[in-house]
């Protein structure tokens, strides 16, 4: 596996913690790693994390803003390897459903669903209403992974970060980017 070019757009839900440690781990990976941040999502950031925009952009290979429509990512000719929405607010993961892009967010995943890169979406949000299954059916209808933020246990995490890696290992997984600590099932000891 190869370096790969990631596209990871943090939205207002909450569990900003998760696209965080997954940006950390992709560039630790050695992959290129841009990044869309909402305003909420940069609300939510600052306040469960006290990282601001501007320190988490400093991280990656690139940032764009949420408003920008001419940016790479919204043209389907820019290519990418991948895009991750985490966390998905069940806003945007509607907009992504019904084609709704009216930022650099929804019309980043509507160019991978439409030239068939992979999209995952982490929704974090319970519980569930019939409007958010349905709209996640509909995005998983359209060729994107839905990767809801449950953390497993069955590893027996000892930490906060721990349980977030849990799920943050699932997304590599599907990214074929895991690392080196990536628990795996085994059987029962």
């Amino acid at each position: 596996m190869g370096a790969k070019r990631v596209l990871v757009a943090m939205t207002g839900a909450s569990g900003s913690i998760y696209g965080l440690r997954l940006i950390r781990a992709l560039k630790a990976a050695g992959n290129e790693v841009q990044v869309i941040i909402s305003r909420w999502g940069e609300e939510t950031l600052k306040y469960e994390t006290g990282i601001d925009r501007e320190t988490l952009v400093a991280e990656v290979d690139r940032g764009y803003d949420e408003n920008d429509l001419s940016a790479p990512p919204a043209s389907g000719s820019y290519h990418l390897d991948a895009m991750v929405v985490i966390p998905c607010s069940m806003k945007t993961l509607a907009g992504i459903a019904h084609g709704y892009a009216d930022n650099l967010v929804g019309r980043a995943a509507d160019c991978s669903l439409k030239e068939r890169r992979k999209l995952i979406l982490v929704p974090r949000e319970s519980p569930l209403n019939l409007i958010h299954i349905r709209n996640m059916a509909t995005v998983t209808e359209a060729g994107a992974i839905v990767i809801p933020a449950s953390p497993a246990f069955w590893h027996r995490p000892k930490t906060i970060e721990d349980l977030v890696d849990s799920v943050v290992e699932r997304v590599l997984s599907h990214l074929s980017s895991a690392g080196e600590k990536a628990a795996e099932w085994t059987g029962l000891d």
